[in-house]
């Protein structure tokens, strides 16, 4: 059964779609975790799920729309802003509601390593052109935000501490605007050929993020098939990305209490 996270935003995609004078569909909850996903006949509307618990105002999704937009318009294939209705940011039951045409997919597909690698290296190369403003600290500021929100089991001041270690030790390299989640979860299957989601996330930094992130969530051989791979310093990158996950648990576990002991459970695992 939806927890009050997916009613509230199933309530918010209808609210704004009504608003907006669209065609009225049923709505379907397509995914409903870190963001909550409702597909209203040839629209999807997208409100934060989780992420509200730590990411408030809609900064996160004006930059998906607006990344996601020159994407599509460099010919990247990635799920499209709507174009039809004005893709928003929107705002209904104090929520940012964003609109996206619909990508029929194959959720049950997993596309080889070396296909990801090369699309996410595609999606690289035209974000380097991208003229718009981007965070410059992305997870670091995340970080500082959820640390500053959250207890941890008292964990807290260590986990400052780990944050400031571990950003001391970034690499001094060129950056350049990144997916910031690429993990082979955000590449979808299309008719099409392979489609990338998600770029809430994007900022601009060390390509060793993205690459950190394929690895850790992907797998080395994901890793091995990016081009260039090898000469991409991410040690650092590898470390703030495990330190991440550790103190997302803690999010998600505020929405799902259950998860409390799994996020525990990662926390000891991090400074054993």
């Amino acid at each position: 059964m939806a927890d009050g996270y997916t009613r509230a935003a199933v309530r918010a995609a209808l609210t704004v779609t009504s608003r907006l004078g669209l065609p009225a569909h049923d709505p379907e909850v397509l995914h409903e975790r870190s963001n909550v996903l409702v597909r209203l006949g040839p629209l999807v509307a997208r409100v934060p799920g989780t992420t509200r618990l730590a990411r408030p105002g809609p900064a996160w999704q004006e930059r998906d729309v607006a990344v996601s937009r020159f994407l599509t318009d460099r010919g990247v294939r990635v799920v499209s802003p709507a174009t039809d209705a004005p893709a928003g940011p929107h705002f209904a039951e104090g929520l940012p509601v964003t609109l996206w045409n619909h990508e029929p997919h194959d959720p049950d597909h997993r596309y080889a390593p070396g296909v990801v690698a090369r699309s996410l290296a595609e999606v690289h190369a035209a974000l380097r052109e991208y003229p718009g403003e981007l965070p410059r600290r992305g997870p670091l500021d995340d970080l500082g935000r959820i640390l500053g929100r959250f207890d941890f089991d008292g964990a807290a001041p260590r986990l400052r501490a780990e944050v400031a270690r571990i950003e001391a030790g970034l690499p001094d390299v060129a950056v350049q605007p990144l997916h910031g989640d690429a993990h082979p979860g955000n590449l979808i299957a299309t008719e099409a050929g392979p489609c990338w989601l998600d770029f809430e996330d994007t900022w601009r930094g060390p390509l060793g993020w993205d690459l950190a992130t394929l690895a850790r969530q992907g797998g080395p051989e994901h890793l091995a098939a990016y081009p260039g791979s090898a000469d991409v310093p991410r040690q650092a990158c590898a470390e703030l990305r495990d330190l991440y996950s550790v103190v997302w648990r803690f999010v998600i576990a505020k929405r799902f209490p259950d998860r409390l002991p799994e996020a525990r459970s990662a926390l000891a695992a991090y400074f054993s």
